[in-house]
């Protein structure tokens, strides 16, 4: 991931101009729930280049920004693209604005025939090492705007821009952010060899950084509240014994110095920050008695927090957004099975009876659900339920080209909470995919040679 696009510095400025034509920045144009049953028509021209001199990149960096947008806003499941092909006026022949603003403006009458829901009017520039995003959202039904932005920053932020753009679309039509800006951290063998390192790459699959070089197994990685940090889990090799053993790091990922925190004879993994940051949750298996532990992130072991029962195993601490609570794994009854306690491990509810394994639980953002892989015929699926355990739904079920049932595992909530990231193995290789937390709609998101494990979804950032 080019380091500039977390460093560089972005401008959002309103449009000033006066506007003829109504606006309601009030009014919630998508009801969350009804867009389930009905997507909005979207009509989206080809974004105009504005400037005098035709920059030689002008044409990929155009449409890099048109490509995100449209995927980004396709992939939201709210919107359907109607075709370039059925537009009745030729958007380049007008200006961005209506006829009644602009007297040279397009004509909410050539787009009402095509039942469009909302009109995206947009042209960009390049000035130096600079680009410019000028966009309009109209709402066709009332011919109105519902908002109208200028985006800057370097070349080297394009795409970044038109994830802002998308994100502040959804915020206005629904009153709810998206998560374009969110990126995941995952393990990957796509170094080569038996290595695994870690890697932060964006939601869509561009952008991707290895953060770590151990040239070992790096596993577990998970964010930081502020998305400013990782802690994961290597495994690394004792100075006297010459034996590998599974440490906890913490990378800053602004000055990619890293530290370890936990080293105790076992493994340290599956670290679950709390919400201030100033510590974590993860699994220490010292012996044959895996129990989860707070430590400080300067090592200092605050404590256990499971002690069994008759050397239960309890391993892949979640903690709550509020920090309330903590899903984890346990075998306590027999079989691996999702259980949710206090903070300071009171009061443990089991919250799954079904399969045989179930594992990896994720808290949705508003702390009401929580996703899980259970496996109960052979293979692993993704899983949602309310966090007290009521109303189960499937998200995944898909084969391998052999016909056998994939595996489907690891699963995290996007920051909006309408989406699920995680693994499968349906093509041969361990491969990202996300779904709508309800399971209407999936995609895959990495296509390549190599295998991910453990994804982690960030908040914006």
């Amino acid at each position: 991931m080019n380091k500039l696009v977390s460093l560089f510095c972005l401008f959002f400025v309103l449009l000033s101009t006066a506007q003829s034509f109504s606006e309601d920045s009030s009014q919630v144009y998508i009801k969350l729930g009804e867009a389930k049953t009905k997507k909005s028509l979207v009509a989206f021209p080809s974004l105009q280049y504005e400037g005098i001199v035709k920059n030689n990149n002008f044409s990929a960096v155009g449409a890099e920004l048109f490509n995100v947008i449209t995927n980004d806003l396709n992939v939201s499941s709210f919107f359907q693209f109607i075709s370039q092909d059925a537009f009745l006026e030729k958007p380049i022949s007008s200006s961005l604005r209506p006829v009644s603003a602009d007297p040279k403006g397009f004509r909410f009458e050539n787009w009402t025939p095509l039942k469009t829901d909302f009109l995206i009017r947009g042209s960009f520039n390049i000035v130096g090492s600079d680009v410019e995003l000028e966009v309009y959202v109209y709402h066709v039904p009332k011919a109105g705007l519902v908002f109208a932005k200028k985006y800057k920053g370097p070349v080297s932020a394009n795409r970044r821009i038109a994830h802002t753009f998308a994100n502040d679309v959804l915020k206005n039509l629904t009153e709810k952010e998206g998560m374009y800006l969110s990126r995941f951290v995952v393990s990957s063998d796509r170094g080569g060899g038996q290595y695994k390192e870690i890697y932060v790459m964006d939601w869509d699959g561009a952008n991707v950084d290895k953060v770590t070089d151990h040239r070992s197994i790096s596993l577990s990685p998970a964010w930081s509240p502020d998305g400013d940090k990782i802690a994961y889990t290597t495994y690394v090799v004792r100075a006297i014994s010459k034996l590998r053993n599974a440490d906890l790091f913490l990378l800053d990922l602004k000055t990619r110095q890293r530290k370890l925190i936990s080293y105790r004879q076992g493994i340290n993994s599956g670290a679950s920050f709390l919400p201030d940051g100033r510590s974590l949750l993860l699994t220490i298996s010292q012996g044959n008695s895996p129990n989860i532990h707070h430590i400080g992130l300067d090592g200092e072991n605050k404590g256990r927090i499971t002690n069994g029962p008759n050397s239960a195993m309890n391993v892949e601490p979640a903690v709550s957004p509020d920090g309330k609570e903590v899903a984890f794994s346990s075998d306590r009854s027999g079989r691996p099975m999702i259980y949710v306690m206090n903070i300071d491990g009171s009061n443990v509810r089991r919250i799954t009876f079904a399969g045989v394994f179930n594992s990896s639980p994720s808290w949705s953002p508003d702390g009401k659900k929580l996703a899980f892989a259970g496996q109960a015929d052979g293979n692993f699926d993704i899983f949602v339920v309310d966090a007290n355990g009521t109303n189960m739904i499937r998200l995944t079920s898909a084969k391998k080209s052999n016909g056998r049932n994939a595996n489907n595992e690891d699963p995290s909530f996007s920051p909006d909470g309408r989406f699920v990231v995680y693994t499968s193995n349906r093509t041969g290789k361990s491969q990202i995919y996300i779904s709508t937390a309800d399971g209407s709609e999936e995609r895959q998101v990495t296509n390549d040679k190599f295998n991910y494990f453990k994804p982690k979804w960030s908040k914006n950032h």
